[in-house]
């Protein structure tokens, strides 16, 4: 005999009789999102929009129901919303946005790029481009950085030349100031009510095709040079030791089953690596540094820990063997993204009918998991809002529901660069802490907002001392 589940509809969550929730998800959504959960527990219902307009989002905040829409019932919850649809006509139908028989076509061509040996071979270059950026901040006025900006740069650097070689120096101008605009249209015109045809010659279309042109033609020129082989490992490896680049590879990547990846879709697939291989690494090591500078006895403890791995101010350079032998820095990184996911919320649209803890969701519903509210909720860490890396123990690890942390995704389809970011992350921190001490000039909160990726509304601040060599 079937078990009949009983299911509730979602509270909707208050807001004004004439635009409903809009006003607070368009200017402080963590915050909305948080009250909510507070105010009316884990599945909640925003109402948004003037009437004859109003748009319904269902928000479902806790780890177990975050993994039924992401993972158990990962078929039943898919990418088709309204900001997926135009990231799509923005950059293309890659991993980040692809669905059914392409996205595991391009998963299955894709994964052996991933592996963890071969993501384990650029760790020299991260760790050639985290020395860069230490020599550099030497000359820093007055010690003083924007840590938001600076990490910025350094991980588009990072992901720039790990796929692109010795192209991705130049391709870094080009993608810094082309590739935040076209995430800034995409989400407007995907939360805009109603919005013109793109190809109407409004001045927001216009600039964001400009854009849109000048970032896929750099992408095309640099494909094509490695299509017609002038682009082999000798000429253009990723560090001088002939490890290709990841263009070299995804031009390679072919089997049985699937064939290979044609122009458009090699450039599709670019330009997701681009959006979400340095968005996520950079929000990583800059909060991670903004607390490590605001907590003097946890960086102290990390410092120690990078001292005794490396040998200090001067010492050796990382390799992916020290991952394992730094796990206390490991455990402040993974605390900072508890903290500050880089992606906040995770939007998906049921196909089907459904019930997520007790309450149901029909079949058409616009819905959202949220790494900011789960990572935060009481239920899992005592004190959410407190820095705290024991969290990560592998014992405390253990005793907590699997999807209480999921600042990468989850199911199948979990971001498949995260060792990539764990270990530019990780390596690229040892080298800097090794280098330098982090004192905090700005003690407030930092104000946050949410696009695509979490977006710090203020400079992120902070003082750097040299450290001397022994």
């Amino acid at each position: 005999m079937a078990t009949v589940i009983a299911s509730v509809q979602a509270p909707i969550v208050a807001g004004t009789p004439l635009f409903g929730s809009m006003s607070e998800l368009l200017n402080d959504p963590l915050a909305a999102y948080l009250r909510a959960r507070s105010r009316y527990g884990d599945v909640v219902r925003f109402r948004a929009g003037p009437p004859g307009l109003r748009r319904e989002l269902y928000a479902v905040f806790s780890a177990e129901g975050a993994q039924q829409v992401l993972a158990t019932r990962a078929a039943d919850f898919r990418k088709d919303n309204v900001v997926y649809e135009e990231l799509r006509e923005s950059i293309g139908n890659g991993l980040l946005t692809s669905q059914d028989d392409t996205y595991l076509r391009q998963r299955r061509l894709i994964q052996p790029l991933f592996t963890r040996r071969r993501v384990d071979g650029y760790a020299h270059q991260v760790a050639d481009e985290a020395a860069a950026v230490a020599e550099a901040w030497r000359g820093a006025p007055g010690g003083s950085l924007e840590l938001v900006g600076e990490m910025r740069r350094f991980a588009l650097r990072m992901v720039g030349r790990i796929l692109f070689g010795t192209d991705g120096e130049k391709a870094s101008e080009v993608i810094e100031r082309t590739m935040p605009l076209l995430q800034e249209y995409s989400l407007k015109r995907g939360m805009a009510p109603v919005k013109p045809p793109r190809t109407w010659p409004t001045p927001a279309n216009r600039r964001a095709g400009r854009h849109q042109a000048e970032l896929f033609a750099l992408c095309d020129t640099i494909i094509e040079s490695r299509r017609d082989g002038r682009g082999d490992a000798s000429q253009n490896d990723t560090g001088g030791d002939g490890t290709e680049d990841l263009v070299t590879l995804l031009v390679r990547a072919e089997n049985a089953e699937d064939g290979s990846l044609d122009a458009a879709e090699l450039r599709e697939q670019v330009l997701i690596f681009l959006l979400a291989g340095h968005e996520t690494t950079a929000t990583a090591l800059a909060f991670a540094l903004h607390l490590l500078a605001r907590h003097p006895e946890q960086q102290k403890r990390v410092r120690d820990e990078v001292d005794h791995v490396l040998g200090g101010p001067g010492g050796r350079a990382p390799t992916a063997a020290d991952m394992a032998e730094l796990p206390y820095l490991t455990m402040v990184l993974k605390e900072a993204m508890r903290l500050y996911p880089s992606a906040p919320v995770i939007g998906r649209r049921a196909v089907a009918d459904a019930v997520i803890d007790g309450v149901r969701i029909p079949a058409g519903a616009d819905l959202l998991v949220s790494p900011w509210v789960t990572q935060r909720h009481p239920d899992y860490w005592p004190d959410p809002e407190r820095f705290d890396p024991e969290r990560f123990t592998p014992e405390a690890e253990a005793g907590r529901p699997r999807y209480a942390w999921f600042p990468f995704g989850g199911g199948p389809r979990a971001c498949i660069g995260q060792h990539l970011s764990m270990l530019e992350s990780v390596l690229g921190l040892a080298v800097l802490l090794q280098a330098y001490e982090f004192e905090a000039t700005d003690t407030g909160e930092v104000p946050l907002g949410a696009a695509v990726t979490l977006i710090p509304k203020a400079p992120v601040r902070c003082r750097i001392t040299p450290r001397s060599k022994a």
